[in-house]
């Protein structure tokens, strides 16, 4: 059970990615460029943990991907308020 819906997680984190990646296409804002590359970390992570077992001592790991996603969220952030506050 737990790997279905950690399947599921991981599809809707790519899902919302190539939402990201299209509005980046339209908008060229570099905000959704980083939440795009946030979120297919994100489903990197899901698969990753189905990937590992759950005794497994590499799991933490995989939990590093899923502070790369994040912390590529909050850059995208800081960046997108320092370049506006700057027009």
């Amino acid at each position: 059970m737990r790997p279905m819906l950690f399947g599921a997680l991981a599809m809707s984190s790519w899902v919302a990615g190539v939402f990201f990646l299209r509005f980046y296409k339209e908008s060229r804002d570099r905000l959704f460029l980083f939440f795009w590359f946030g979120f297919w970390v994100l489903a990197l992570n899901w698969v990753g943990l189905v990937v590992v077992s759950d005794g497994g001592e590499t799991r933490h790991f995989v939990y590093a991907l899923r502070l790369v996603a994040f912390c590529s969220i909050l850059v995208g952030v800081i960046d997108k308020n320092r370049r506006g506050r700057g027009k």
